[in-house]
């Protein structure tokens, strides 16, 4: 059977702003989808937590539209509306009856060209107060909250860009100043540093007529400076270990391990390995360690593309009442040795090939996130046109090659462990006298720490 391609006209307005439409007629609804080029790797020491605070400040009303009109008036057409901030990228998006269009384009547009006029400083203490709350909410209080900002911490060293979280610094949000805030917006939200793509059922030529009507206008912002990451080996160069006492209900151990930036190959056979290992309960991890052995709870691996430096592969176990975070911890890294020595099977291959399968061609029937992808690809690597290629890459992907990209990136001297422990067992095993949980409890002080 043939691999469906997306079709899209791609063009750039006067002012920068990079347009693709993708007709779809199927239904009577359209998909709306802004990438800015800035994440939290763009933002510099000292002010972490930008990019994010846009992510809420971008609702908060521009020159036309009053604080929360803007979901208000999207809600009250049928729609919905929402944002993502990440390392990479920040992108805005809405799916509307595709009557209402226009009404979409003039939001987006309207906050990319005048939201200075309505950030004012009760609206950014608002929204600062509403970003802690989020912080503690999604990772000070909860269980296992912290890992990512852990996982990132010991792969990237300081300085580099991925070394902090997209939440950023409290402390930075806390000293950043109206000025500070007004000038990052000014830097990164503009038209040449933007995607605009639209995808449903949509009269090309209607909609490009009103993007031009409203996002013509917009003045280009000045050239960006962008942060110079430092290179990094794809390897660690040594295991890094952390234990984490934490209020958390059961042991759980995480692995992370740096992997190839967008757009090494390698990535392609990592993500078909992710599906070996830990797709769905016929996967390696899942079989042996919660259907046949009973220690883990559950188990998970995954690959984080990025540009900026090396991409990571992560996963974890979450260590069942009766046994101990080392046996879960060795059987996880037994069936990781053997990715990386043994090819997997014709019918495991044939299995993950199914899995990716299944989940491309469902994301490409929703309009939304044939629009988010055209402009993620367009953002991150400035070809739009890679959306029709994935499911070739991932289908073209060989046992060999699974097996060669794990050696390069599974491996102990590129691994880092997080072993997070219930906070009184912790205390339980210091009172005892267990010197290695003493030792491990503190700050790690192996390679990679901080």
């Amino acid at each position: 059977m043939p691999i469906p391609t997306v079709a899209f006209s791609d063009e750039r307005l006067p002012n920068g702003l990079r347009l693709l439409v993708a007709e779809d007629h199927l239904a009577p609804v359209v998909a709306i989808n802004v990438w800015y080029a800035v994440g939290s790797k763009d933002e510099v020491a000292g002010k972490t937590g930008f990019a994010h605070l846009f992510e809420h400040v971008m609702f908060q009303g521009s020159r036309h539209v009053a604080k929360t009109e803007h979901f208000a008036l999207v809600q009250s057409a049928g729609g919905t509306a929402n944002a993502t901030t990440w390392l990479d990228r920040t992108n805005y998006f809405e799916t509307l009856p595709s009557h209402e269009l226009e009404l979409g384009l003039w939001l987006e547009a309207d906050r990319m060209a005048t939201l200075l006029d309505a950030l004012s400083q009760e609206n950014l203490d608002n929204q600062r107060a509403v970003v802690k709350n989020e912080k503690r909410w999604s990772y000070d209080n909860q269980p296992y909250g912290s890992w990512i900002e852990k996982l990132l911490g010991h792969l990237y060293p300081a300085g580099h860009p991925y070394h902090h979280p997209t939440i950023g610094s409290m402390a930075d949000l806390d000293a950043a100043s109206l000025d500070d805030v007004a000038a990052f917006f000014r830097t990164w939200y503009a038209p040449n540093n933007a995607v605009l793509s639209i995808v449903g059922d949509v009269d090309p030529s209607r909609a490009r007529a009103w993007v031009e009507r409203y996002f013509g206008p917009i003045p280009p912002g000045r050239d960006v400076q962008r942060l110079d990451a430092p290179a990094l080996p794809l390897s660690l160069g040594g295991e890094a270990r952390e234990v984490v006492p934490d209020r958390v209900p059961l042991p759980r151990v995480y692995l992370g391990y740096r992997a190839p930036a967008i757009p090494d190959r390698r990535l392609y056979a990592l993500e078909v390995a992710a599906q070996v290992l830990a797709g769905g309960k016929g996967s390696r991890l899942h079989r042996r360690l919660v259907r046949e052995e009973r220690i883990a709870q559950d188990v998970a691996l995954f690959v984080l593309p990025l540009v900026a430096g090396p991409s990571l592969v992560a996963g974890w176990a979450t260590v069942r009442p009766e046994t101990t975070p080392e046996v879960v911890e060795a059987a996880v890294l037994d069936e990781l040795a053997r990715m990386t020595t043994e090819p997997i099977s014709a019918d495991e291959l044939g299995r993950a090939h199914a899995l990716v399968e299944t989940e491309e061609l469902a994301a490409l029937q929703r309009v939304a996130e044939r629009a988010d992808r055209l402009s993620m690809w367009a953002t991150l690597t400035g070809d739009p046109g890679e959306i029709n290629r994935q499911l070739e890459r991932y289908l073209a992907v060989t046992a060999e090659d699974v097996r060669a990209s794990c050696a390069d990136v599974l491996t102990a001297e590129n691994r880092v462990v997080l072993t997070y422990l219930p906070a009184g067992q912790v205390e339980e095993e210091a009172s005892s006298g267990d010197t290695d949980a003493n030792r491990d409890a503190g700050e790690p002080a192996t390679a990679g720490s901080r």
